[in-house]
């Protein structure tokens, strides 16, 4: 065997972070961590795909999918999302705590903006529990929120438990689901970008219809 044949991959210079298998392919599990704790511990990580990015690298850890280029540990993966996700929601919520609502105030984003209402207005009307729960599925919204219950006061106590379990019944079922997907389908990298489109337009559903009963809420109170 040559010394080809031992010789790394060329290194990969540019990563697209908005694309989940550019992420996984360039910093594999750790980057899931990272990216899942800016996401939902930072304001400027509302954009990142952490969605499509579970479910994609649960896809890759199945045997046999994405050819062979990328293949991540289903073990390692499980507990780097939920390590990133779990810490990146109590990081949220203890900076909304000290920083208080200049934080949310010194933004520039309009998203950041309309998900700090959207994500007040489901605090409101779901409550605690159901309300740190229900952000997880909601992009940008589970960026916001965290924040958002430190500037409430959100007791400390009912967020972390309600933070923990949405974090980890969002991260264990995307990449299970994923996993199950690569799994049993055939030479299932053939389909990835398509799949990934999917999760995408479907993770931003419950975006629109949030969207849409605030429009016909606040048109019903203009009529009244």
């Amino acid at each position: 065997m040559t010394l080809a044949h031992h010789a790394a991959p060329p290194l990969q210079l540019a990563v697209n972070v908005l694309d989940a298998q550019s992420l996984l392919a360039t910093f594999g599990t750790l980057g899931i961590a990272v990216v899942l704790f800016a996401e939902t511990g930072l304001l400027i990580g509302f954009f990142l795909p952490g969605d499509s990015l579970l479910f994609t690298a649960g896809l890759l850890c199945a045997s046999g999918s994405a050819g062979g280029s990328v293949h991540l540990s289903l073990a390692w993966v499980l507990v780097a999302a939920a390590a990133g996700a779990l810490t990146g929601a109590q990081a949220g919520y203890l900076l909304g705590r000290r920083a208080g609502p200049a934080l949310l105030k010194r933004t520039k984003s309009r998203k950041v903006s309309e998900a700090a209402d959207r994500a007040a207005e489901i605090l409101e009307r779901y409550g605690h529990a159901k309300a740190v729960v229900l952000a997880r599925f909601l992009p940008v919204v589970r960026t916001v929120l965290n924040p958002l219950a430190g500037v409430l006061a959100v007791p400390a106590r009912t967020f972390a438990l309600w933070q923990v379990v949405g974090g980890l019944v969002w991260t264990v079922g995307l990449v299970l689901a994923g996993y199950g997907l690569g799994a049993s389908v055939p030479n299932v990298d053939r389909y990835l970008l398509p799949i990934i489109a999917v999760i995408v337009i479907v993770s931003l559903i419950p975006v629109g219809l949030e969207l849409l009963r605030s429009r016909r809420s606040r048109g019903a109170n203009g009529g009244a």
